[in-house]
């Protein structure tokens, strides 16, 4: 009886096929820096502390109202450090979010809305390895936003007011050889407070086509966050918010540097991160992708 020859296995993939070595990290990070977008936010950051810059010099020195007691607004002017606190005082909450949602919110969404992902897909590029490559740079760009805006600050605020100790609102002095590292702790904080905003702009990222929706949702739930804080009414409930440790990067310009408050937020904003990341992670693995 014969019997019929045995085929050789077929191969899992082309010879010379490396899953590690498609959509590298460079390569995506050369078409974002590119992209329009991303030049007109670079220069909407760095044109607002000479913005500001120019509304002190047109209405003068700034003064509080003395009610609320003296703010960082007070001290803009007295030297770069100052100045460069002011501007992340002013644009923490809300300015710096927009740029995070719009790198994250903006990566895959938009991949979409050109009908390219489908095809990204099809080079073959393993799908966790387009959303990781594709979530790092938007990070990359995310953090160099949030740097770019107080870097441009502290430049400017130099040349304009000179150098010299950062001047506390409450009293009292932080050298100007001590401020620079505070500062750089405040920078950091903000970008790690950030996280909960890059993730769920990402998230949504992979769940709709429309790069608008993704940006304007995670820019909204940042609204709503900030709402809910003002609620006092929620009391305790309000710490598990990441919007109620959003200015705790305050603690670190302070004459005795406070950990515990960028401690409690900096967990509170990883453990939405996380979530969020693996929610998008697992939800695009088993996405119909269309387009």
């Amino acid at each position: 009886m014969s019997t019929l020859p045995t085929l050789p296995p077929a191969r899992a993939s082309a010879p010379g096929y490396r899953p590690g070595r498609t959509l590298r990290l460079r390569v995506e990070a050369r078409r974002q820096v590119r992209r329009r977008r991303t030049m007109i936010v670079a220069g909407l950051l760095a044109a607002l502390p000479l913005i500001l810059m120019a509304a002190f010099a047109i209405g003068g020195t700034p003064n509080g109202d003395g009610r609320n007691g003296p703010t960082l607004i007070d001290t803009a002017t007295t030297s770069g450090a100052n100045f460069c606190a002011t501007c992340l005082f002013v644009s923490a909450g809300f300015v710096l979010v927009v740029p995070v949602a719009l790198f994250c919110g903006d990566t895959v969404a938009s991949e979409a809305g050109w009908s390219s992902l489908r095809y990204l897909l099809a080079a073959p590029v393993p799908r966790a390895r387009l959303l990781g490559v594709k979530f790092a740079v938007a990070l990359g760009f995310s953090a160099a936003a949030v740097v770019l805006l107080p870097a441009v600050a502290l430049a400017a605020g130099t040349v304009a007011y000179g150098w010299g100790d950062l001047q506390l609102p409450t009293g009292g002095t932080v050298a100007a050889g001590a401020a620079l590292p505070r500062l750089a702790v405040c920078v950091g904080y903000i970008f790690v407070s950030s996280l909960v905003t890059a993730a769920f702009a990402f998230w949504l990222s992979t769940v709709t086509d429309a790069p608008l929706g993704a940006v304007g949702g995670a820019v909204g739930l940042t609204i709503v966050g900030n709402v809910l804080d003002a609620v006092t009414a929620l009391g305790s409930w309000r710490e598990a918010l990441p919007a109620h440790w959003q200015f705790s990067w305050a603690d670190a310009i302070q004459p005795d540097m406070e950990w515990s408050g960028m401690i409690e937020g900096t967990s509170v904003s990883l453990s939405y991160a996380v979530v969020l990341t693996a929610l998008a992670f697992r939800g695009f693995r088993a996405k119909d992708v269309v387009s």
